[in-house]
């Protein structure tokens, strides 16, 4: 169980900085 909560956090910070790198990207477009 633990390791599987640790790839499932891991994985939770991946998206979080994918989402947060795509923002950036559309704010670069509408500047």
């Amino acid at each position: 169980m633990r390791p599987f909560f640790a790839v499932a956090t891991r994985y939770d910070k991946l998206a979080v900085r994918h989402e947060a790198t795509v923002l950036v990207a559309a704010i670069n477009e509408w500047l």
